[in-house]
């Protein structure tokens, strides 16, 4: 009888009942990232756009409409990021609430439209947070005081993560936060905290850049007195190594900009990612 007692007790104290969490699709890593640290055990977390994956040339399997179908929230970044999404939930069927992470955040231009990479400034990551977790409490009010706390603590993390950025840039002399880039998701993160991302002169970021491509580059850093260079779609060493020795700037290795690495990467979480990519920066640039 206490063995039967005892199990029964175990059933009802069990803090995973499953059948009770709140089912979650985020639309990519990053948002994913945010829900789970928000909604802990209480939340079941899918994100469409996994890990290692871009978010902007996504081509939905057909188990995605399922994943949505099952949610209660989807919680998307919006300002134009996932343009496959309406069509996505309309075609599941879905009953669940669309939530826009980015809702009340100001929107930078990016060519002419607005620019979808509002994560890269850690005050908008907070803006995500607190309107995730207004969303989970609306959709699970028992919860509410839980999903708070979460955020609570979480924010605390992110504002300890804003000062270390901070105080990273202050360490770089003025006139050397310049970075040339082939990248065009760091508005946000230059327009925070005053680094300047600098396109390089004619080259696409689709191709790997040619011979001439290379010596307009290099003439873009030496007349701009550009200190520090992160052109990813490069592939050959020796053009990096050209680079760095008739100009020299630093090459940087690799910023992280539209979603999370796997667990074995640099930055399987976003707090993990502005680390690693001011870390990057700073060491192209600090000297």
């Amino acid at each position: 009888m206490r063995i039967l007692l005892l199990l029964a007790s175990l059933l009802i104290a069990s803090p995973l009942h499953a059948a009770e969490r709140l089912d979650v699709v985020a639309s990519f890593s990053i948002l994913g990232d945010f829900v789970r640290n928000v909604g802990g055990e209480r939340v079941s977390v899918t994100t469409l756009v996994g890990a290692d994956s871009d978010v902007h040339v996504y081509t939905p399997p057909p188990g995605d409409a399922k994943r949505i179908a099952a949610a209660k929230l989807v919680i998307v970044n919006g300002l134009g990021l996932e343009g496959w999404l309406p069509r996505l939930v309309q075609s599941s069927g879905s009953k669940a609430q669309v939530v826009t992470a980015s809702a009340g955040i100001t929107p930078l231009q990016l060519g002419s439209a607005a620019d979808p990479h509002a994560w890269q400034s850690v005050p908008n990551a907070k803006v995500y947070v607190t309107d995730i977790a207004n969303a989970l409490a609306a959709a699970a009010p028992g919860d509410g005081e839980f999903f708070r706390a979460q955020a609570k603590a979480y924010l605390e993390k992110l504002d300890t993560l804003d000062r270390e950025v901070r105080e990273a840039v202050a360490r770089i002399p003025p006139e050397r936060r310049k970075v040339i880039s082939t990248h065009d998701a760091f508005g946000y993160f230059a327009a925070e905290y005053g680094i300047q991302f600098i396109a390089p002169l004619g080259v696409s970021t689709e191709t790997e850049p040619s011979a001439r491509d290379i010596a307009g580059i290099i003439g873009q850093i030496r007349a701009q007195k550009i200190p520090a260079v992160f052109l990813e779609n490069i592939s050959d060493d020796r053009l990096i190594r050209r680079i760095a020795a008739e100009t020299g700037a630093k090459v940087g290795g690799t910023l992280i900009s539209d979603g999370l690495t796997g667990e074995k990467g640099p930055a399987p979480t976003y707090i993990d990612m502005v680390r690693h990519n001011i870390k990057a920066l700073t060491s192209a640039l600090d000297h």
